[in-house]
């Protein structure tokens, strides 16, 4: 039985663009893996906190020598990390903030990037620790990012590429609604992308 893991970072519920997305990438997924159990994790309600020294510090501490201060520090990130390990697909709703990523996101990521737990540093450079897994990005955009002169402007699928490979997660797709608020492209932007879903 397939596990799913749907990420939604969107403040804006079902009107959100990637939360339209992400579902239906989630249906192609179901479709695909019949019996496939999918839980979705609202970033905006988890409210995973920013990162801190407290955090960081139990981050840093040998299992053994933590705290009973350490350990309710170090909760979201093991219960972030548990999540992300028992599922086969993790599909992630990236809408547009500002040219990046949201903060909720954001967030969450801090509390996977763990040395020796998620990543580790060999002499042959730093290795990701979280293989197998397939992911797949909706991400929503009032302008086009893919291409042309904006391209530049883009921080958040390639910042997605680059972290969550850098963790082991290599095998990962984005799809885009972009031009949502651009006249004569806005009215198809969403069917487009959702044309666009491939497995």
């Amino acid at each position: 039985m397939k596990k799913i893991l749907h990420l939604i970072s969107s403040f804006r519920a079902d009107d959100s663009y990637t939360v339209k997305l992400g579902h239906a990438i989630v249906d192609k997924l179901k479709e695909a893996h019949p019996g496939a159990v999918v839980q979705e994790l609202n970033l905006n309600a988890q409210n995973y906190p920013h990162l801190d020294a407290p955090h960081f510090r139990a981050f840093m501490t040998p299992a053994a020598e933590l705290t009973e201060v350490d350990k309710a520090a170090i909760k979201y990130s093991d219960e972030a990390i548990s999540q992300l390990k028992d599922a086969d697909y993790i599909v992630i709703g990236s809408p547009f903030y500002n040219f990046n990523i949201p903060s909720t996101l954001k967030a969450w990521i801090d509390h996977i990037v763990r040395p020796g737990v998620t990543f580790r540093y060999t002499e042959a450079g730093p290795e990701g620790l979280i293989k197998g897994k397939k992911v797949y990005v909706a991400l929503a955009s009032g302008g086009v990012y893919a291409e042309g002169a904006t391209q530049a402007y883009d921080f958040n699928g390639p910042y997605l590429k680059l972290v969550l490979g850098f963790l082991g997660m290599t095998d990962l797709k984005i799809f885009r609604a972009e031009g949502l608020k651009v006249p004569g492209l806005q009215e198809h932007a969403l069917d487009k992308a959702i044309e666009s879903i491939s497995l």
